[in-house]
C-alpha cells in the first residue's frame, strides 16, 4: 500500500522548510507502513479571497505528494474560521466576510485545487461542520484551552499590542479554533506556510489537552512573487493566477509568461517547489546555467513550459512557447567587434547587428570578466549599468532600439554599443 521508509522521506521532505519534529514523522510513517495504515494529512485553507495563485500551490503539491504515497488527504476549507480572516501576519484589525462571500470563495477553491489534488481520493471538509452546531458553553469551555499570555506571546499580536492597535477577542480565538481543527479530524500532521507556526504548534498543544497524539507540523516556504522579494500576492501585484483568462490557452499563458520574467535565482526556488525535478537535476541545471553551458532564457523557458503544461496540458503549453516567442522574438546571432583604442578612461566600442545580445556574454567579450558566470556575480553584486541604470536581472537580452548604448562595468570600465548600418 505505502512505499518503505526512505523512499516516502525523500519525497515527503523535499522543499519543507521545517518539520516539527522529524523524529515523529518517522515514528508515524514507520507505524503506517506496519500496519498498512495511512495517516490522516491535514490542511487548512481561509477562503478570504476566490482565486488561488502558484503560492498556494506549494502546499497543495505537498499534499499531493502525500496523496501519491496513499495517504489520506483532509482539505479543510475554514468556511466558519473564514468569516473571522485569519490575523497572522496583519498589523490591524481583520475585515470580517459574510457567510455568503465565504461560501462563493469556497466553491472557487474546490474547482481549483483538483487541478493538483485527486478528486477522487480527497476528502473536502468545512469547519463549520462542527463549529455552528456548539453552544455558547462549548465555546467557553473551548477557550480554557489557551491563555492571553500565550496568544500576546504570538509575534503579531505582541506587536499590535505593543503599539496601542486594536486586537478583537475574536480574532483571539482564530488559532484556538484551527487548533481544534486538528483534534476534530485526529490529524497526524498539519502543513502550512512558515507564517504559520504559532497556528500550527497550537494545535499540538490542545491535542495534547484532548489526550491525542500529536500531529507532525510541516512548514513550506512561503514563495516570493515575481519581484523576487515580497511574499506571492493578489495584493501586492507580484501573483502568478492559476485560472485568469477567458479560456485554457490564455490562462496557461498567464501562468508561462510571468515565470519568464523572474531572476536566475527565483527561477530555481520555483524548480524545487513548483515542478517534480529531483533536487539532483536542479544543481546540475545550476551548473550548466552558471557555467554558461545552458543559457538561463532556456531553462526558464523549460520551467515555464513545464508549470504550463501542469495545469493545462502540453498542447497549450508548447502553443504557450510559440506565442511567447512571436511576441518577444527569437534572439538573433549578433557581431560583436570591440575597438580597444585607449582614450582617457578605456572606452570599447562595439557594433552589432540588428538582434540581441545576452549582457554576460557582452560583458564577458568586452573584457569586464574573465567567464560569463563572473559577469553574473557583477551584475549580483550591482555593478553592472546600462545607459545609467542598474542592471538588476543576468538574462537580460539587449535588444538594439537606438543608435547608441553606454554599458558600464565597475567604476572605470565602459562600453559603448553602438548600431552596425
Amino acid at each position: 500500500m505505502h512505499p518503505d521508509l526512505q523512499t516516502q522521506l525523500k519525497l515527503i521532505k523535499k522543499g519543507v522548510a521545517e518539520i516539527i519534529s522529524e523524529p515523529e514523522l518517522v515514528r508515524k510513517l514507520e507505524k503506517s507502513i506496519k500496519e498498512k495504515k495511512p495517516l490522516r494529512i491535514k490542511a487548512g485553507f481561509d477562503p478570504s479571497a476566490p482565486d488561488l495563485h502558484l503560492g498556494h500551490t506549494v502546499l497543495l503539491r505537498k499534499l499531493k505528494h502525500f496523496q501519491d504515497l496513499g495517504h489520506e488527504i483532509y482539505f479543510l476549507i475554514g468556511d466558519f474560521t473564514g468569516r473571522i480572516g485569519d490575523p497572522t501576519g496583519k498589523n490591524e484589525l481583520r475585515k470580517q466576510l459574510s457567510k455568503e462571500e465565504v461560501e462563493q470563495n469556497a466553491k472557487t477553491y474546490q474547482k481549483q485545487v483538483f487541478k493538483i489534488l485527486d478528486k477522487d481520493k480527497t476528502k473536502i471538509v468545512f469547519n463549520s461542520h462542527w463549529f455552528e452546531p456548539m453552544t455558547s458553553a462549548d465555546i467557553l469551555r473551548l477557550t480554557a484551552h489557551s491563555t492571553v499570555a500565550q496568544l500576546l506571546a504570538r509575534a503579531d499580536f505582541k506587536e499590535r499590542y505593543e503599539n496601542n492597535k486594536d486586537i478583537s477577542l475574536l480574532e483571539f480565538m482564530y488559532p484556538l479554533l484551527q487548533g481544534y481543527d486538528s483534534v476534530y479530524l485526529e490529524s497526524d500532521i498539519e502543513l502550512g506556510g512558515t507564517d504559520q507556526k504559532f497556528n500550527l504548534l497550537f494545535g499540538r498543544d490542545i491535542q495534547k489537552d484532548y489526550g491525542q497524539d500529536l500531529q507532525v507540523v510541516m512548514m513550506m516556504p512561503i514563495l516570493e512573487g515575481t519581484d523576487g522579494v515580497q511574499k506571492m500576492s493578489k495584493s501586492l501585484g507580484n501573483y502568478i493566477p492559476l485560472e485568469s483568462g477567458k479560456d485554457d490557452q490564455e490562462r496557461a499563458y498567464n501562468i508561462f509568461a510571468p515565470i519568464m520574467s523572474v531572476s536566475d535565482e527565483l527561477m530555481f526556488r520555483y524548480y524545487e517547489l513548483l515542478t517534480d525535478v529531483s533536487l539532483e537535476e536542479i544543481e546540475l541545471l545550476k551548473t550548466d546555467v552558471w557555467s554558461g553551458k545552458l543559457h538561463p532564457k532556456k531553462c526558464k523557458q523549460n520551467l515555464a513550459r513545464m508549470i504550463s503544461a501542469q495545469y493545462y496540458g502540453d498542447e497549450h503549453a508548447d502553443e504557450c512557447e510559440k506565442l511567447f516567442e512571436a511576441k518577444h522574438g527569437k534572439s538573433a546571432d549578433s557581431t560583436v567587434v570591440f575597438d580597444q583604442a585607449a582614450e582617457e578612461k578605456t572606452i570599447h566600442r562595439a557594433s552589432l547587428d540588428n538582434g540581441k545580445i545576452w549582457i554576460c556574454k557582452l560583458i564577458t567579450l568586452a573584457g569586464g570578466a574573465t567567464s560569463n558566470s563572473n559577469a553574473r556575480r557583477l551584475i549580483e553584486q550591482g555593478g553592472v549599468k546600462l545607459d545609467s541604470e542598474k542592471i538588476e536581472k543576468s538574462d537580460l537580452e539587449i535588444v538594439i532600439e537606438k543608435d547608441k548604448y553606454n554599458l558600464q562595468i565597475g567604476k572605470k570600465k565602459y562600453v559603448r554599443i553602438v548600431f552596425c548600418d
